[in-house]
């Protein structure tokens, strides 16, 4: 009976532990608390000291703004900015637990870069422009370039000249070489290029149906590489069908000609006032400016050929697949620039 009562406890002992080491669910348990700061560097230099903390996290994940992205462990990172000039960058963090849940916490981050100019032409030197920073191309574009445009391209004075502090880059009515037009294309390629940065150009545009006015630039490899592999940033585009209408766009493989991608902004008095044509141009973004305002932002990456030397071209051109058709009554107009500038 003894043994019996002994064997009886033990069961008990043993159904009544069971019951006391059966587990409750684990629930997950997400951050909380997240606080993200940043301190600019007061040097102009783009780095921003960033400091994430949250309770229950384990990594942080950082969107800078600017289409770059990294994760941290500690929630602490510095992180340089490129573009120049003045900008404001939405920052996100995202605080992630060990049970995968997130958090997000977004602040602003206004970014002063210093720049210094790294190169210009300011035009103040009358007749043609300085050979050691500019060529030609001349003819109609039979030679593989060009979109089925009008003009023959020449380096005559009447063509394209400086007087006053400004180029004139003129499109004249005339019969030249089988052309109905003339005009000028001038361009850096083999004198100038550069890789990053922002340009600059103060321009007045021409007025008329059919013009095409253009700043633009093509990589330095167009000729072992061709277009639009070498990739084509086209910082101002205009035709006179669409008055106040710019174009800012990129060319580039899969996404060229009447595929490229771009933005527009309106501009009044473009073709009677000066206005300044603009590009920010970094590893991670191009964007595009007028008057320094933004009207467009492109992300770059490494897999784009946006990550080399390019050359800048100034022209002027008439109808085509862009510029469309030309007023019979045009007889002359002139493009205008004041100055290009390069900084870095």
């Amino acid at each position: 009976m003894k043994y019996m009562t002994g064997i009886m406890m033990a069961l008990l002992i043993s159904i009544a532990g069971c019951g006391k080491n059966d587990s409750k669910p684990v629930v997950p348990v997400a951050p909380t608390h997240l606080v993200v700061k940043a301190v600019v560097n007061t040097d102009s230099s783009g780095v921003v000291a960033f400091t994430a903390v949250a309770e229950n996290a384990v990594t942080y994940d950082y969107d800078f703004g600017n289409g770059t992205y990294q994760t941290v462990a500690n929630g602490i990172v510095n992180y340089q900015y490129t573009v120049p000039g003045k900008n404001t960058y939405t920052v996100t963090v995202t605080a992630k637990s060990a049970d995968n849940l997130t958090t997000k916490e977004s602040i602003q981050v206004e970014v002063s870069i210093a720049t210094s100019l790294y190169w210009s032409d300011e035009f103040n030197t009358d007749g043609a422009p300085d050979p050691a920073k500019w060529g030609y191309d001349i003819g109609n574009g039979s030679n593989g370039w060009g979109n089925a445009e009008s003009q023959y391209y020449t380096n005559r004075t009447e063509n394209v000249v400086i007087a006053n502090g400004v180029l004139k880059i003129k499109a004249i009515k005339e019969n030249f070489s089988g052309s109905a037009y003339t005009s000028a294309r001038i361009l850096t390629k083999d004198k100038f290029a550069f890789k990053y940065g922002k340009i600059e150009v103060s321009a007045k545009l021409p007025e008329g149906l059919g013009t095409w006015p253009a700043i633009w630039m093509l990589g330095s490899n167009v000729s072992t590489v061709d277009w639009p592999a070498c990739g084509e940033i086209d910082i101002m585009e205009h035709k006179g069908s669409e008055p106040n209408k710019i174009y800012g766009t990129l060319h580039y493989p899969g996404h060229s000609g009447g595929n490229a991608v771009g933005g527009t902004v309106q501009v009044s008095n473009e073709t009677t006032a000066f206005h300044k044509y603009a590009m920010d141009w970094s590893p991670s973004l191009i964007r595009f400016y007028v008057d320094d305002q933004l009207y467009y932002s492109f992300t770059n990456t490494s897999s784009l050929p946006f990550n080399h030397d390019f050359f800048i071209i100034l022209n002027f051109a008439m109808g085509g697949a862009f510029g469309g058709a030309i007023d019979p009554a045009f007889t002359n107009a002139t493009m205008e620039v004041d100055y290009v500038r390069v900084y870095r």
